[in-house]
């Protein structure tokens, strides 16, 4: 039934779905074209350069939609959920205050960077570069530990007439959940935004495979792709540590565990059947869930059949989003460990068609897999918008109509959509040309 807080919620989930492509991006572009431009500085090749110039356009182009679609989530926050503004505002308004402060330090930076080339050194515009991309990055990571602070909430009491007191900002911003969060979503945001680089070089040296631009800048996306992708496993293992120890509730939901048990398995794949309490079609890793979670297979982890079902998250929901998040990250992994073992054997970029095919299948993994773990994340978390504190259905507004609004956002957001591929197309479309023999024996 389509209600005021199902619309609600389809709304912020909907504006935070799109949002979230232009702020991996504004993580991870900068930092592709800040090693662009310290490979120009130290080997004084041209092409890096030219790189450099193009990803710094791309940068802006996608720096500025997501300004427009971070500012209209600010506005949906106190539009349609206005309690949680009135109880949260006090504790993590420190956060949403530093990344403000973050975004503007980013577009002077990048104002500098784009028009700098010739009117600052070389240091000092390399310095500025720097400074787009660890902007960009503390913007991202203040917001996500507002967020995380959802998840584990602290830096507060609470008076039994429902009063905020003695609210600790710091504390708050340093919640249980903070590090694992901020840290899993930075290296996302460089997996992301690397495969999609890669993906788009790959697709041009389809059609001209001895462009040299197109293979530095394939060689060096894809360089950062294998990287990140090997090093995010490790921080995902950091939050599920933190989950199982703050949140056993979303852990349940997340794997789909009905029952409490020692020696709990690890699930893969699977449709959750929440009325039988039972996950059909699963694979069942026994005793890795628990080993993962605590460290042993002897640690017990808690089931769904022991929180009331008014408590529960949308279990197949949740589940479902994790093990599509599982699942790209698998898909990466190979698509770079295929790439590895080739330039191990032949000491050269791999540009065989049918590997560059690889490559363009598995670009968008890393962005799917980037929404599909804030789906598992939020959805986890209810129905609770702070956990333990605050129910969603008692934070959303009392206002109806919500559904126009939701219409009207919408269309907004495909309107900007349709902008960003046509200026983003025409950046590709337009890419140099330049060309070196390259062995045929693909």
């Amino acid at each position: 039934m389509w209600t005021n807080l199902l619309a609600a919620r389809a709304q912020m989930g909907f504006s935070l779905g799109f949002h979230m492509i232009f702020a991996v991006a504004g993580i991870g572009m900068p930092l592709l074209m800040v090693l662009a431009e310290a490979l120009w500085l130290r080997t004084g090749d041209e092409l890096w350069l030219i790189l450099a110039k193009r990803w710094a356009k791309g940068t802006a182009i996608l720096f500025a939609v997501g300004a427009v679609s971070g500012t209209v989530l600010s506005f949906e926050l106190g539009l349609l959920w206005p309690e949680f503004m009135r109880f949260a505002g006090p504790i993590i308004g420190m956060p949403f205050s530093l990344e403000g402060f973050a975004f503007f330090f980013e577009a002077i930076f990048l104002g500098i960077y784009l028009y700098g080339w010739e009117r600052t050194s070389r240091t000092a515009h390399f310095l500025a570069g720097v400074g787009v991309w660890l902007s960009g990055t503390a913007s991202a990571i203040f917001v996500v530990t507002a967020n995380a602070w959802m998840n584990t909430p602290a830096g507060f009491t609470l008076a039994a007439d429902g009063t905020v007191l003695d609210v600790d900002p710091i504390a708050a911003m340093m919640n249980p959940s903070a590090f694992g969060q901020t840290l899993h979503m930075t290296v996302a945001a460089f997996v992301a935004t690397a495969w999609m680089a890669a993906g788009v070089h790959a697709w041009m040296l389809l059609k001209d495979r001895d462009n040299r631009f197109q293979q530095r800048g394939l060689m060096l996306a894809l360089g950062l792709a294998a990287v990140v992708t090997v090093l995010q496993p490790l921080t995902g293992h950091v939050v599920a540590e933190a989950v199982a120890h703050n949140q056993p509730v979303k852990l349940a939901a997340l794997e789909a565990q009905w029952e409490t048990q020692t020696n709990a398995p690890f699930t893969l794949g699977g449709w959750p059947d929440e009325a039988a309490e039972e996950t059909r079609y699963a694979i069942h890793i026994p005793g890795l869930l628990s080993y993962l979670s605590y460290g042993s297979v002897d640690a017990e982890v808690m089931g769904l059949s022991d929180v009331p079902p008014e408590n529960r998250p949308p279990v197949a929901v949740t589940h479902i989003a994790y093990q599509v998040m599982l699942a790209t990250a698998g898909v990466m992994g190979l698509t770079a460990g295929v790439g590895g073992l080739l330039l191990i054997a032949r000491r050269r970029l791999p540009l065989d068609r049918w590997y560059l095919r690889m490559v363009l299948a598995t670009s968008p993994m890393g962005i799917l897999g980037v929404e599909a773990g804030w789906i598992a994340t939020e959805v986890g978390r209810q129905p609770w918008v702070v956990t333990g504190y605050l129910r969603t259905a008692d934070a959303v507004t009392p206002i109806q109509g919500i559904s126009y609004h939701f219409l009207a956002f919408t269309l907004l957001y495909f309107a900007l959509g349709i902008i960003t591929v046509y200026l983003l197309r025409r950046q590709f479309l337009h890419s140099p040309v330049i060309h070196q023999e390259v062995p045929d024996d693909a």
